[in-house]
């Protein structure tokens, strides 16, 4: 054999060593977890938003409730202020000066407190126009929040720290529902849907570079071509998945984030100059009177009127049960064997239900609770121990993270852990009435000496759960240890509880 075919075959050796000894650490990682089924994991580790006072959308099923304008009659607040630029667009005006250093300088303004925030609203009240981005987290959150806010100004650019001023973020409404202050976004349908599922923050008089882009034809609208074609800069967009309630944020994610609003307005200053010159050469057309920079900007606002609205289902969790049936039951996902259909069915239906309420009480995101490649294996092959069903969820998240290598997730979850007895329960009891399980598991998590803290995000359970409940006169009750509680009483308590907690201690 040759030398060089030895170091091959070492080099591969080697290499699969090195893998094996990662994943069995891995595998050794997850098997070593304990699950402490006593009390609530968020009793030791609270996570940024529950310092948050008030929250407009909550974890409950009830509806999401919008600001009101009393200028407007319709659904959308600033209605009438959005539609009136799609007839009368403000008039043209300069993005940035001819001479606007384009360099990324040192120096920015991290908002923090309430007086900065108050002085960035008067700065931003005497500009024509500011760029504008967002960075969410949603992993450790069922509805996801708003992390960091970036403003970027001709001469300045401000990252506010939204988690520190989640509760003041009002201060900034007069100046994003100006229609004489133009906005400029790139890709904004989200962010304007997450500006007022927060912060009531409407914005009115939106320029969308990703729009302008789609009305010049452009063969990539990302903001990542947008950047290295008009500025030479190139971002790593990885680091949008970063964890963004991180405090201190480290100098590459500060770097990213005033990156992204920084270039926008220079960004729209080339595209609106391409959208005239686009117009001056179809002018000598008499037919064609297509106004480049008016479709930009009637596209642009048509983002604005976006409503956000919470998303509801039948039953909580169907949509995910329906999707993970449709896949598995059709033979593609893999599943070797499935025992009794009608079992399998019924039991990723309960599983997905459960995950969806524990979700909503911890404030938690679907796949961070439970991931859909456990329901699956749950389902398939029912665990006997509460033991066999923290085995058989490491087993199907670790088949996944060895062919994604993503474990940054714990698995079983700490929901799970700390409500394993409640989870074993389900998974066995497939007699027992759905609604009264549930219930059951809300008011013990909730209820007098629940096992998990109240937070703004899941008081609100209690009175306007929407489980398809059957009980009679549609009282919720729950006993246990001698007690029977109205759960409107309960919310009356806890909400009285959460305001001494939040205003008093």
């Amino acid at each position: 054999m040759e030398h060089k075919d030895r170091i091959k075959i070492a080099v591969t050796i080697a290499s699969l060593a090195v893998i094996s000894i990662f994943f069995t650490a891995q595998y050794r990682r997850r098997r070593k977890l304990k699950c402490p089924s006593s009390s609530c994991y968020l009793q030791t580790g609270p996570k940024p938003q529950r310092n948050f006072k008030r929250v407009l959308a909550d974890n409950s099923y009830s509806p999401f409730k919008r600001a009101k304008n009393e200028k407007s009659s319709g659904s959308h607040p600033y209605e009438v202020e959005i539609t009136a630029l799609f007839e009368n667009p403000p008039p043209e005006f300069k993005f940035v000066t001819d001479n606007m250093n384009l360099k990324l300088s040192e120096s920015y303004v991290w908002v923090e407190s309430k007086l900065q925030l108050e002085e960035l609203a008067i700065t931003l009240s005497r500009e024509t126009v500011f760029a504008v981005d967002t960075e969410q987290h949603s992993l450790r959150s069922f509805l996801g929040f708003t992390a960091l806010i970036q403003i970027s100004t001709e001469k300045e650019d401000y990252l506010i720290d939204t988690i520190a001023l989640h509760d003041e973020m009002s201060i900034l409404r007069p100046v994003f529902s100006d229609p004489g202050i133009c906005k400029v976004f790139h890709g904004a349908d989200n962010d304007v849907l997450w500006l007022q599922r927060d912060f009531h923050l409407y914005v009115v008089n939106l320029f969308d570079t990703a729009k302008a882009c789609e009305v010049l034809l452009k063969p990539q609208k990302s903001l990542a071509y947008l950047l290295e074609t008009y500025c030479g800069v190139t971002t790593n967009k990885l680091l949008q998945r970063e964890d963004w309630r991180r405090r201190p944020l480290p100098a590459e994610m500060l770097q990213y984030a005033r990156t992204d609003a920084h270039y926008l307005l220079y960004i729209a200053k080339c595209l609106i100059d391409e959208l005239n010159k686009q117009e001056t050469e179809n002018s000598s057309r008499p037919n064609d009177k297509f106004n480049f920079v008016l479709e930009a900007s009637r596209r642009s606002n048509m983002v604005c009127l976006q409503l956000y609205t919470k998303e509801f289902e039948s039953y909580p969790g169907e949509a995910a049960a329906s999707s993970i049936l449709f896949r598995h039951l059709n033979g593609q996902g893999g599943v070797s064997s499935i025992s009794g259909e009608t079992q399998f069915q019924d039991l990723v239906r309960r599983l997905c239900a459960w995950r969806d309420l524990m979700a909503r009480v911890h404030d938690e995101s679907l796949r961070f609770v439970l991931s859909e490649q456990a329901i699956v294996a749950l389902a398939d092959k029912v665990p006997a121990t509460a033991t066999d069903i923290c085995f058989t969820i490491a087993q199907a998240d670790l088949a996944v993270d060895s062919v994604n290598f993503n474990s940054c997730l714990p698995s079983p979850s700490p929901v799970v852990c700390s409500h394993l007895g409640d989870f074993h329960n389900l998974i066995q009891d497939d007699k027992g009435s759905l609604d009264g399980i549930f219930q059951a598991i809300l008011h013990k998590c909730l209820g007098p000496n629940g096992s998990c803290p109240l937070s703004v995000f899941n008081y609100t359970l209690l009175a306007k759960c929407n489980l398809k409940l059957k009980c009679q006169s549609d009282r919720l009750v729950y006993k246990q240890n001698g007690w029977v509680r109205n759960s409107k009483q309960f919310a009356r308590k806890a909400s009285r509880e959460l305001f001494v907690q939040k205003f008093f201690l």
